[in-house]
């Protein structure tokens, strides 16, 4: 059964930072492009990070570059985001995603997913 779990969201104060995981099971980690999504009330989803498949290529949208950063440990079958100087714009349910064939910047800009998590709730505010 394939599942991605989502952890490590919660409250957090301006300019705070945050870890997200999510684990996944069910399927070689190493074969997929992972991605992060978000999407916030009332706005659409939209492409957070991307990795691929080895970890050496990643992808950020602009509203997040330079402030996350994504990294992955195939042998723990885990995708890590570590958020930091968080904004309350950074509000919303985070989501990661498995694609198996494509690039992480594809991921991202079209924000197609095999497999999907649940998502885990993200808030700043002070």
């Amino acid at each position: 059964q394939v599942q991605l779990v989502e952890s490590g969201g919660g409250l957090v104060q301006p300019g705070g930072s945050l870890r997200l995981s999510c684990v996944v099971s069910g399927f070689s980690l190493n074969t997929y492009v992972i991605g992060w999504f978000r999407q916030a009330p009332g706005k659409e989803r939209e492409g957070v990070s991307c990795i691929n498949r080895g970890g050496s290529i990643t992808y950020y949208a602009g509203s997040v570059k330079g402030r996350f950063t994504i990294s992955r440990d195939n042998a723990k079958n885990t995708v890590y985001l570590q958020m930091n100087s968080l904004k309350p714009e950074d509000t919303a349910v985070y989501y990661c995603a498995a694609l198996r064939y494509s690039t992480e910047q594809v991921m991202c800009h079209t924000g197609r997913g095999d497999y999907w998590g649940r998502g885990t709730q993200v808030t700043v505010s002070s």
